[in-house]
């Protein structure tokens, strides 16, 4: 169970003073850990941008052969400071993330390595901007998507699962998590039927997913309405993306305060960890490679979806 972890990756970050140090700092008791962050300032403010890498057995940063999962915390800001005080909705991805990257460090010490490398990254800012967005505000983040595509979407990684908080809508009502569609390279393929399994065996019940749309999987700042970012590491990678919806049955601003519930995140932070076990020693698939190949055979590529003009 990952709710510890949730716990102290929560109580970390409910603060004004939080910074990619503290976060690196989690992990310093861990050898075999490497974590590090980057501070980036833009027009509205700035933010730390972390990595964690957890090496496994097999895995390619030691010269194996297993394939890399990548774990995003997708989001605009843990915090909307100063017109906000507390953790915000939208920091639910991060912590979740975070805490998945912590029990798969905590694992490595009791003896559990997985077969592959798993990298784990998010941007830790406390005091972002909020912005308009129908039916309720988002928000929004210090720095532009292309910036954060360039931090948080890695060339090492064979495989990402994007989670962000997805309550600002009326489209997902249902309190937990749920899984999007896979996206590559411009197509919204259908569910892989190995996240749903082990969706069913974490959670012990049955699997929830939700909709996306063309919309969804086109860059930001398009003028185009998007659900929310979740998928926008699609735009800047050609390797398969899942979406990890943190939800609720209401509808809930991201910018909204006391609206974070640890169990939902220690939920999807399971999930992440379940997956990269498997997804290292090859039992989990995010796509059925065969389908796509006959997919661009009869109809070519979709990759012009991801050009931002």
């Amino acid at each position: 169970m990952s709710l510890h972890q949730t716990l102290q990756v929560f109580e970390l970050f409910d603060s004004a003073l939080i910074d990619g140090q503290q976060v690196v700092d989690l992990f310093a008791a861990f050898p075999g850990v490497n974590a590090s962050f980057k501070r980036v300032s833009g027009p509205k403010g700035r933010t730390d941008f972390v990595r964690i890498d957890i090496p496994g057995a097999q895995g390619k940063a030691g010269g194996g052969s297993a394939p890399t999962l990548g774990i995003i915390g997708r989001l605009g800001g843990i915090g909307a400071r100063p017109t906000r005080i507390g953790m915000v909705s939208d920091a639910d991805g991060a912590v979740a993330a975070v805490s998945s990257a912590l029990k798969l460090a905590v694992m490595q010490t009791k003896g559990d390595v997985l077969a592959g490398d798993v990298i784990v990254t998010t941007h830790i800012c406390p005091d972002a901007p909020t912005r308009p967005h129908e039916p309720v505000d988002f928000m929004d983040s210090p720095i532009d998507d292309v910036t954060m595509n360039d931090n948080e979407v890695v060339p090492e990684v064979d495989a990402i699962l994007s989670i962000d908080t997805t309550k600002g809508n009326r489209i997902i009502n249902h309190k937990g998590f749920a899984l999007s569609p896979t996206v590559k390279e411009g197509y919204i393929l259908r569910v892989s039927d190995d996240l749903l399994r082990i969706m069913e065996m974490t959670t012990g019940r049955p699997a929830v997913t939700f909709p996306i749309t063309t919309q969804d999987i086109t860059p930001y700042g398009n003028g185009i309405y998007h659900l929310n970012s979740i998928l926008q590491p699609s735009t800047a990678t050609d390797v398969p993306v899942v979406g990890v919806a943190i939800t609720a049955e209401s509808v809930v601003p991201g910018c909204g305060t006391g609206a974070s519930h640890e169990v939902d995140i220690a939920a999807a932070a399971k999930f992440a960890v379940e997956v990269a076990k498997e997804f290292g020693r090859e039992t989990c698939h995010f796509y059925d490679a065969d389908e796509y190949a006959r997919l661009l055979a009869l109809y070519g590529s979709l990759s012009h979806l991801r050009k931002r003009d």
